[in-house]
């Protein structure tokens, strides 16, 4: 009964349009009084699950994120790609790919990805003729790659919600080649649908302007480099890569590139603080509830429930999946990392997956969950940055959401696209 009052309570919150943060606290509290437990008890679980070491890189990894888009890096990316890309037949369709990749790489941040690249881009793609709903589901769709390829603050949180001993290292590695095989198959797709509306070619601007154009992006990207290789070297923590990634993009916004402003510098604190602030209001909600799903053996009770369906592992991976996908086109992706990451991992482990390779996996699933409704954030961030209806672009971004199962399909079922490379460096 109780564990029915928590998951009713929480889905009738959410359908009532309440925050999905206030929706986990109150259906939580709703419920730790039912059970008799002292409510001081949920408040402090809500604040354990805040304090965590590995969670403080999180405000500065979105802080470096917001400042790379308010200095105009978004822009120098773009660059590459189009010199890159932009002269195939819908050549933007896949500099928006490679610079969401990109940019990714650097942010860590599929919404700061889908506004920095969307409000650069998209202005130059609808004057070269594209549609809007195109414009849309290529920006959104592509910034699923900023939460695999690192550094990311979700596979923090991950790690954080693991209760097991998981390096971000190679969590870090392991995100690597997913990360550019959902780009490639993005680009793949956004280049047929292209085709098939014939949208115009853009021209080779030659090796001179590519090599210029690279050389003005490398300062920017040397911040994702510089995370992740002193990550995996050791010789700073993924907290302290945090800070220095700050700290490195603001002297390259000052003294580089000059593009930096006190004002740019005070929207994008302000802005920190408040995303910070929801994320971190939501782990704590979500912390809470997770407490009481394990409290209640739901965890136990799911495992049950699904190997009573079937006890083939492979169906149970899909299964596992569905649940996942379902649970992402309604929740966002913080809250959902913590509650099912105890529910699902040892399920999977049991299946003989690393618990590495199911971090990839629940990314680039909830990612998903972020671009299809009704919440998802991104696709909602993108359709407002646009001026598109978000039914509008719903009736045509299968072809790129169909690239995005299939990228997961290969995650899945092919351990060693996200196993090679922690493989190859332990």
């Amino acid at each position: 009964m109780e564990l029915a009052l928590l998951i009713g309570v929480l889905f009738l919150l959410l359908i009532m349009g309440l925050p999905v943060a206030f929706a986990l606290g109150i259906a939580s509290l709703m419920t730790f009084y039912v059970l008799d437990i002292p409510l001081i008890v949920g408040f402090q679980r809500m604040a354990a699950s805040m304090n965590i070491f590995a969670l403080m890189a999180i405000p500065f990894f979105v802080f470096a994120g917001d400042l790379m888009h308010r200095a105009g890096i978004a822009e120098r990316l773009i660059r590459v790609a189009d010199a890159a890309l932009g002269q195939r037949r819908g050549g933007l369709g896949q500099v928006g790919v490679g610079a969401s990749m990109m940019f990714g790489a650097v942010s860590g941040s599929a919404i700061a990805s889908v506004s920095a690249i969307g409000s650069t881009l998209g202005p130059m793609m609808r004057e070269k003729g594209y549609d809007p709903d195109y414009v849309v589901n290529v920006t959104a769709t592509s910034a699923v790659t900023g939460l695999l390829i690192p550094p990311s603050h979700n596979m923090i949180i991950y790690a954080a919600a693991a209760g097991v001993s998981i390096s971000l290292a190679d969590l870090f590695l392991a995100g690597i080649l997913p990360g550019l095989l959902t780009g490639l198959l993005l680009m793949l797709s956004a280049y047929l649908v292209a085709r098939k509306r014939n949208y115009p070619k853009g021209q080779f601007p030659g090796w001179r302007a590519f090599a210029i154009s690279f050389a003005g992006a490398i300062p920017g990207l040397l911040s994702a480099a510089i995370v992740v290789i002193g990550v995996l070297s050791g010789v700073f923590t993924p907290t302290e890569s945090a800070g220095i990634a700050v700290a490195y993009t603001i002297l390259v916004a000052l003294l580089v590139y000059r593009s930096l402003t006190w004002e740019g510098f005070f929207a994008a604190t302000t802005a920190s603080v408040r995303t910070t602030a929801m994320v971190m209001i939501i782990i704590g909600a979500a912390g809470a509830f997770g407490w009481l799903l394990a409290l209640l053996q739901a965890p136990t009770q799911l495992a049950e429930l699904l190997r009573g369906i079937t006890e083939n592992p492979i169906l149970l991976l899909l299964l596992i999946n569905l649940v996942l996908l379902l649970l992402g086109t309604f929740m966002d992706m913080a809250p959902l990392i913590i509650i099912t990451t105890p529910i699902f991992l040892p399920m999977t482990v049991a299946l003989g997956m690393d618990p590495v390779h199911f971090g990839i996996m629940l990314l680039l699933n909830l990612g998903i969950g972020l671009v299809t409704p009704p919440v998802g954030a991104v696709l909602f961030v993108g359709c407002a940055i646009a001026k598109v209806p978000i039914e509008q672009t719903l009736k045509t971004i299968w072809p790129l959401y169909g690239a995005l199962l299939l990228a997961l399909i290969v995650v899945i079922y092919m351990p060693c696209v996200s196993m090679w490379q922690p493989g190859m460096v332990n």
